[in-house]
């Protein structure tokens, strides 16, 4: 039977990208539960094998303006607590942090873009070290202190916590390795215009920037998330292996 994943989207065009063809070569059957279209009170997040909240346009202290955001926070929480696989990116990672107490709040400025990151050692030692060297999509305006259950993955002059994980079963990335530099940018750059014009940023530049970047992010990105499925798929291996052999006894 094959592995269920989830991915919560705030907005249409941040998508799993790239990521969706790794999850369905691991085995994965994909759902998106698009935000709007599902009761966030009603979703069983300890459902799926594996749990992962997209980016979007908003603060996760923005809970007045956007209620969806205490809720999607309770389905973190719950999720956490059973230990299962979380992924978040962006806005994801940031409720991810949140929940767990870490501290979030607007930089005063915007990282949009694309630029390496700068690996910790915890980085290096795992998936992540595919992506050293390689620039990828920056497109955020918060940033978050690592939990104090998590370790540092990355960071760069702008922002100090790129990335963190707890243990093997949870990743938050603030940046965007699953986006699709190619043919998937473009509906960036237009959902995204107001916030670009306001930032002062040129999308051609972007668009030059993409085409640049865009191969070596992709394929970069594809093998680190790969890992981290494999890194899934051995404790999932070793906990129902572990399992047997109580059964057996």
């Amino acid at each position: 039977m094959p592995r269920t994943a989830t991915a919560i989207r705030h907005v249409h065009f941040e998508d799993l990208g790239s990521f969706e063809s790794v999850l369905y070569e691991a085995g994965y059957d994909l759902r998106y539960c698009d935000l709007g279209e599902v009761d966030l009170a009603t979703f069983k997040p300890a459902e799926p094998d594996l749990l992962i909240i997209l980016g979007g346009p908003v603060g996760v202290y923005e809970t007045e303006a956007y209620p969806f955001l205490v809720e999607e926070r309770a389905l973190i929480r719950h999720r956490l607590y059973t230990g299962r696989p979380i992924l978040g990116i962006c806005l994801g990672a940031q409720q991810i942090a949140a929940t767990l107490g870490a501290n979030v709040e607007p930089m005063g400025y915007k990282e949009i873009g694309f630029s390496e990151v700068t690996l910790t050692d915890a980085g290096r030692l795992g998936p992540l070290r595919h992506l050293e060297g390689v620039a990828m999509l920056h497109w955020h305006g918060d940033t978050f202190e690592t939990p104090r259950e998590a370790v540092n993955l990355a960071t760069t002059p702008l922002c100090a916590t790129q990335g963190f994980a707890i243990d093997r079963n949870v990743l938050a990335l603030q940046f965007h390795p699953e986006v699709d530099a190619g043919s998937g940018l473009e509906k960036w750059l237009v959902g995204h215009a107001a916030e670009l014009a306001n930032a002062g940023i040129d999308p051609r530049t972007m668009r030059r920037d993409a085409l640049r970047h865009g191969p070596a992010l992709r394929e970069a990105a594809r093998r680190m998330f790969a890992e981290w499925l494999r890194e899934l798929d051995f404790e999932y291996e070793t906990e129902h292996s572990n399992t047997r052999g109580l059964a057996e006894a």
